[in-house]
């Protein structure tokens, strides 16, 4: 059985950071690539970063600059670490590998 949970949203000003953690269970983690995507109210899920098997990554580009996603295969988590929030940032954002989701974590960026 396949889990990913995620933990790390809050309410933060804008400017400010916040880092995102994603612990998975029942994969191989370390062969498999994890994505975080995120999800505003009203608006189309979009992914935001992902990172592959050798570490490689890609972002949207609303975030790149800002937001660095990285894995450590010894504890089977992949993070993002968002700086620079704008609340434009505001979302759910969730966890993903393959077709499996977390259940998502909130992030709120005031003005």
């Amino acid at each position: 059985q396949v889990q990913l949970v995620e933990s790390g949203g809050g309410l933060v000003q804008a400017g400010g950071s916040l880092r995102l953690s994603c612990a998975a269970s029942g994969i191989i983690f370390s062969r498999s690539y994890m994505a975080w995507h995120r999800q505003a109210p009203g608006k189309q899920r979009e992914l935001v970063a992902l990172i592959a098997t050798d570490s490689s990554t890609h972002y949207a580009d609303s975030v790149k600059g800002r937001f660095a996603i990285s894995r450590d295969n010894s504890k089977n988590t992949v993070y993002l670490q968002m700086n620079s929030l704008k609340p434009e940032d505001t979302a759910v954002y969730y966890c993903a590998s393959s077709t499996n989701w977390g259940q998502g974590t909130q992030v709120t960026v005031s003005s």
